[in-house]
């Protein structure tokens, strides 16, 4: 049995980005319950040498941009990277999931296969890996820590959200329990 590329890319950014979208919309009645401003979760973090709220929800955003782009063979959209709202979060990840679904399936034809190079000028080194090292290894770890670290930030700062949400797109595969009759 073959499974694609897509399905394990394209399929599985766009129903957690969903997810991710709708435990912001938790932190904003949360904040409003509490009569706060909710644009103050934006520069929330776990701890002081972690990223920010915004900055992990942009993280996972470039990830699934970078990643469908990569395996199809395509340059990224570019992002300012300038979100200062949940509403400005939230249409960041509407954004890209209008890009990663607007990527044919046919564009990642041998998508596996495809040569991967990742430079890290700085340290003057570089990955390479064929495309489904990189999916596997590299762009789908990065892409989960960045969306679950956003809802563990908004869980540590009081949003009543549990797994549920994180994994609303599971939803879908629920069917009442089979008895013999």
């Amino acid at each position: 049995m073959k499974t694609s590329i897509y399905t394990f890319a394209a399929e599985t950014f766009v129903p957690m980005l969903r997810s991710l979208s709708g435990v912001l919309d938790k932190g904003v009645e949360h904040a409003r319950a509490k009569k706060s401003d909710p644009d103050a979760l934006v520069n929330a973090r776990l701890a002081p040498d972690m990223y920010t709220l915004a900055q992990q929800v942009q993280l996972a955003c470039n990830q699934a941009n970078d990643a469908t782009a990569r395996l199809a063979g395509q340059n990224p959209p570019q992002f300012e990277n300038n979100e200062k709202t949940l509403d400005d979060l939230k249409a960041r990840i509407a954004k890209t999931i209008e890009y990663v679904n607007s990527v044919r399936e046919s564009a990642f034809e041998d998508a596996e296969n495809r040569k991967i190079t990742i430079p890290i000028p700085e340290n003057n080194i570089e990955f390479e890996m064929n495309g489904l090292q990189f999916l596997r290894d590299w762009a789908l770890p990065h892409f989960y820590f960045h969306v679950v670290t956003a809802y563990d930030i908004l869980r540590h700062n009081g949003v009543a959200i549990g797994k549920s949400d994180y994994m609303s797109g599971v939803g879908k595969y629920i069917r009442p329990l089979s008895r013999p009759s």
